[in-house]
């Protein structure tokens, strides 16, 4: 079936689905080559609107505290805005604060250090890993949600983006701020480079849906095969 339609974002049930697969739960499936990639990417993606390329390219000096607020410093896509999005406190709770120390002891720099590059790009090797490849299941397929709905509309693992930007719009319009909306997705239409008000764009983000609370990153390298 040809995907003429585009994309779409996941829906509540599939964001639940994905968010409890065997990547976030107790043991690891057979023959699974698990990388801390695996488990960060999809959580960084969903809780801040970013592409895999920009989430792959990303390092610890991205990171950066602004009015006392932890940011990940996008920069690295040429078709949207640098930005900068304030970090999620489910990340956190996921055990955010306690990778980054574990990366600095791996003498690493960037924050998806397990996952390579293929021609050029970081998107290459996540969208084998999430969707599949011709005979090869992704993560979507063994979590039992197909790659293409009954009306042809595609779910991929920039499905997240428009997660992020179905909920942001809402409530950075309740906040009364197109602009936030627009620089948080580093849309054009927010025709500044920086944004002054740092705090408001964490009360955006902060109302981004906890899909599983009981994250834990600890859990998932503690994960035992089964």
């Amino acid at each position: 079936m040809k995907t003429h339609l585009g994309r779409r974002p996941f829906s509540a049930m599939e964001l639940h689905t994905l968010y409890t697969g065997y990547i976030y739960s107790d043991s690891r499936v057979a023959r699974e080559q698990a990388k801390h990639w695996h488990f960060w990417l999809p959580l960084i993606a969903y809780y801040s609107g970013a592409y895999s390329d920009e989430i792959g390219c990303l390092t610890l000096n991205d990171l950066t505290v602004e009015q006392g607020i932890l940011c990940f410093n996008f920069h690295t896509h040429g078709k949207i805005k640098p930005r900068l999005v304030p970090v999620h406190q489910a990340l956190i709770t996921a055990g955010f604060n306690d990778y980054l120390a574990f990366i600095k002891s791996q003498n690493q720099s960037r924050l998806m250090f397990d996952l390579p590059a293929k021609t050029g790009r970081y998107s290459e090797k996540v969208r084998i890993w999430f969707s599949g490849e011709g005979e090869r299941a992704g993560y979507l397929q063994k979590c039992a949600i197909p790659n293409v709905d009954r009306l042809g509309m595609k779910t991929a693992i920039s499905s997240l983006r428009l997660n992020f930007e179905q909920q942001i719009r809402i409530y950075a319009l309740q906040a009364g701020s197109k602009d936030a909306f627009n620089y948080l997705m580093g849309f054009n239409e927010y025709p500044h480079a920086n944004f002054s008000d740092i705090t408001l764009l964490n009360n955006v983000v902060q109302q981004i849906r906890i899909i599983n609370p009981q994250l834990q990153w600890h859990r998932f390298i503690a994960r035992e095969s089964h």
